[in-house]
């Protein structure tokens, strides 16, 4: 991947919607350049797929926690895999530490919240949970 790459990378993470043409005008490249860019940037696996990011009026409203989870260690794919079916699990990582997985959650309610931690913290391998609701968030980058 080349500086141009990059920067096509950097413009598609700040407007995924940007036209081919707009595209094309910022890098100084003919479309077909972008066009092909694009195809082989996605055909290579670097990107992987194309998403929405939510207003910060509307993000705002969502409850949000991140949960630290100590786990045995034969249980991580079985959590792995029940987090994954978990449709509050927003994210989940493996970390160094105290802990062996930090997960993000999200829900409407805090009732909902309290529901999708305790599905997690009474999963067979989970030997504990820490929670921390996110009361606001500063920035957030798009990777």
């Amino acid at each position: 991947m080349d500086k141009t790459d990059k920067r096509l990378l950097a413009e598609l993470r700040q407007n995924a919607r940007l036209s081919l043409s707009a595209l094309a005008r910022i890098l100084g490249l003919s479309r077909s350049t972008v066009q092909d860019r694009i195809t082989k940037l996605e055909q290579g696996n670097v990107i992987a797929g194309y998403t929405v990011q939510l207003g910060q009026h509307y993000a705002a409203q969502e409850i949000r926690a991140q949960v630290m989870l100590k786990i045995v260690p034969k249980a991580q794919d079985e959590v792995v895999a029940f987090c994954r079916r978990q449709p509050e699990v927003a994210a989940l990582h493996t970390i160094s530490g105290e802990h062996d997985l930090a997960a993000v959650l999200r829900a409407d309610t805090t009732a909902d919240l309290d529901a999708a931690i305790d599905k997690i913290a009474l999963l067979k391998g989970v030997e504990r949970t820490q929670t921390s609701v996110i009361l606001s968030t500063k920035f957030e980058r798009a990777r």
